[in-house]
């Protein structure tokens, strides 16, 4: 079974692994990382590749708390600026509209902790994408996986870890601009292919 890390919107790596995999496993006794994707994610702005991040509550250290426990800042206006980077990036993309308003609904759900986010976040992009995959988490920090463990495999700083044809291009808004970026969030290719998305993710 494949082994993950929570993730915020991931890469298409993460879900075309999932479409692999079918069932997958998510940590869920580890400790939080910074800088990682466990609270950001990448996106197809006018400026090229860009970045969107979740703002955590900081408590004595928070890199050392488990995962469960990391709690979302709401300090700043960080989701409205979210919604209007997605607005501006992708209001002319094919099938934006389409998955608009329930990815909104999501941010705007003040959930408090990130795994709860990420998860709300993860099986949203799972139903749109039509991939039927049985969620499972750890019941304690799993040492020593067989098979199928990406967890810190799949990283912002790490490329291509799963060995998966992630240069194959499919439409972008801004590609004519600054080309094809490949593995960006799972968003980018929603917006773009919409209903092919799964096709793309099981071509990969």
């Amino acid at each position: 079974m494949l082994l993950l890390n929570t993730a915020y919107l991931p890469p298409i790596e993460y879900f075309a692994l999932i479409a692999k995999y079918s069932d997958f496993c998510i940590e869920a006794y580890e400790n939080y990382q910074k800088q990682s994707y466990r609270n950001r994610c990448y996106f197809y702005g006018a400026g090229g590749k860009e970045m969107l991040q979740i703002p955590v509550v900081h408590e004595g250290g928070t890199f050392r708390h488990p995962i469960k426990r990391i709690r979302i800042d709401y300090s700043t206006p960080w989701v409205i600026r979210t919604e209007r980077a997605l607005d501006s990036a992708y209001k002319s993309a094919a099938y934006y509209d389409y998955y608009r308003d329930g990815l909104f609904a999501i941010l705007e759900s003040r959930k408090d902790t990130l795994w709860e986010f990420n998860l709300a976040l993860t099986s949203f992009c799972l139903e749109k994408l039509e991939i039927k995959a049985s969620i499972h988490f750890s019941e304690d920090y799993i040492e020593g996986y067989p098979d199928g463990d990406y967890r810190e495999k799949i990283h912002p700083k790490k490329c291509c870890a799963s060995g998966l044809k992630l240069g194959k291009p499919y439409f972008q808004v801004f590609s004519q601009k600054h080309g094809f970026i490949p593995n960006l969030s799972i968003i980018d290719l929603l917006f773009n292919e919409g209903p092919e998305a799964k096709e793309y993710l099981l071509s990969l």
